[in-house]
């Protein structure tokens, strides 16, 4: 893994603020931060002097989604390994021992979306903006979004979000339960900090015990995206919405 300083890591009391680095590229989630997104998260989990997360995003933007310049795989066998590396990163997240807070400046698209909601709380700048965006380039929302969206906002309005990608604003996302604190801009991750230090008032091993329950069923599902994404990736249409989003045109599916 390249060894630049894709993802900051600084402390504030008892709370370890991870900031995706990468900001001349809007965030978008590197193969080197997913890595560096999970060491950090193992070494938080160990770590008696930390009782919360906050994830956030330089340079105004949350994450922009997926990497599309990496998605170029030999054969499946190569997208099934990719995604099971996503899974065990979603798992981690969804079962961390520790509560783990979103702070979202900007867009959370695509597999930032993803990323937002395995947090267990997402704290938005009354500027933040959504998107799930998979469809666009030929692909299933990842990154146990099948689990976490429906389980946030209902099966009937995450079909709607999936399946138009039409963004969302913060008022819509916080409407429908996809946000929950709506603050100015520029004070997510203040705000953040602060929800932390009121969950320091309850009890640690029922926080985690909480968070394994809730996701009961996502191993599963992970699973079944491995696989579904997989085959995706080697999809004419998974070719075309590339190049489509290069090209910035409209992509020209043909179901295969």
């Amino acid at each position: 893994m390249p060894t630049i300083d894709t993802l900051l890591r600084q402390r504030h009391e008892r709370t370890l603020v991870l900031s995706l680095h990468q900001p001349a590229r809007r965030n978008a989630l590197s193969a080197a931060i997913k890595h560096e997104l999970h060491q950090a998260l193992l070494d938080a989990r160990d770590d008696p002097g930390l009782d919360a997360i906050v994830l956030r995003g330089e340079g105004g933007t949350f994450c922009s989604g997926g990497d599309l310049t990496a998605m170029q795989l030999a054969d499946r066998a190569e997208g099934v390994e990719r995604m099971r590396a996503n899974a065990e990163l979603i798992r981690l997240m969804l079962e961390f021992p520790k509560p783990i807070l979103a702070a979202v400046e900007g867009w959370a698209a695509g597999a930032g979306l993803s990323l937002a909601l395995a947090c267990d709380s997402l704290i938005a700048a009354d500027d933040a903006r959504f998107k799930a965006g998979f469809g666009r380039v030929g692909l299933i929302g990842d990154l146990g979004l099948l689990h976490t969206l429906p389980a946030r906002v209902g099966v009937a309005a995450a079909r709607q979000i999936l399946l138009y990608n039409e963004p969302l604003s913060v008022d819509e996302a916080h409407r429908i339960g996809l946000v929950d604190r709506i603050v100015p801009a520029g004070t997510t991750l203040e705000a953040a900090l602060e929800r932390c230090r009121t969950l320091r008032s309850h009890a640690p091993l029922a926080l985690a015990a909480t968070k394994q329950l809730l996701a009961r069923g996502l191993a599963a599902l992970l699973e079944e995206e491995c696989q579904r994404q997989a085959d995706l990736f080697l999809s004419s249409d998974h070719a075309e919405g590339k190049r489509a989003f290069h090209d910035k045109r409209e992509p020209r599916f043909q179901g295969r």
